[in-house]
């Protein structure tokens, strides 16, 4: 993917790709020792990371689309499209499971109760290799000095950061360089579904695309804003940066 073709969206290169092609990116990544960072880019994404526009164009760092939003976006603002929709929660576990030998993953983010849970999805279900933990409350507070440290002494070759927009965002390009880590990736709410905090909308809904939706009715306080005011503050971005 040197030469991946990308999509602006209000400014982010958001690579026009597919899961099995940017599978096969990062395990070459890993074989080769070559440092990956990851990041799903939905509407809030955008909204809530425009501060970080300019240290997110680096070479390092893909940025794929994730959400219905996302191909509006590029529809009305480039009349382009992207090849498929691509999500944390479904393309985490095909990027571990799909080739090769278990990955030595390092976990970062979420509740204490719903982390070991994650850990033990991930250690089970999905046969990785978990070398490591961290909560994002506690666990976060009392490691924050020593966490590349201890990260970096876990030998993982993936670290999954789940701290929520912006922050896991930030957190990643502040301690990347310090990482020894082949793949870091920022995955959101993903240890939520893996712990059994969160659950996954009926596959017809996915297919659908309406898992936007679906959320918004289990969660309404929490993701109104995110699905009002959110989505009309990222249209204008998006229409500020195309220059329309």
């Amino acid at each position: 993917m040197n030469t991946k073709k990308t999509i602006p969206i209000a400014g982010f290169p958001v690579v026009k790709t597919t899961a099995s092609v940017l599978a096969r990116y990062l395990q070459h990544a890993m074989w080769v020792n070559k440092k990956i960072t990851l990041f799903f880019a939905n509407t809030n994404f955008i909204v809530r990371c425009n501060h970080l526009l300019e240290k997110m164009r680096n070479a390092s760092v893909t940025i794929v689309n994730d959400g219905v939003g996302m191909d509006i976006a590029a529809f009305l603002f480039g009349r382009e499209a992207f090849k498929e929709n691509l999500n944390g929660t479904d393309f985490i576990p095909h990027l571990l499971c799909g080739t090769g030998a278990p990955k030595r993953v390092f976990m970062l983010g979420g509740r204490p109760e719903i982390l070991d849970k994650a850990v033990a999805h991930v250690g089970g279900p999905l046969k990785q290799i978990v070398v490591g933990s961290c909560d994002g409350y506690r666990g976060l507070q009392e490691q924050r000095d020593g966490l590349v440290a201890l990260i970096n002494r876990s030998q993982a070759e993936v670290v999954l950061v789940a701290l929520g927009n912006p922050m896991q965002e930030e957190w990643i390009l502040v301690n990347r360089q310090a990482l020894n880590a082949k793949v870091v990736v920022g995955v959101g709410a993903l240890f939520d579904f893996w712990g059994g905090y969160k659950p996954r909308a009926p596959h017809l809904v996915q297919r659908l695309r309406l898992e936007w939706l679906y959320r918004l009715c289990l969660e309404p306080r929490r993701l109104l804003r995110r699905y009002t005011f959110d989505i009309l503050t990222f249209l204008l971005l998006c229409r500020k940066k195309s220059g329309s």
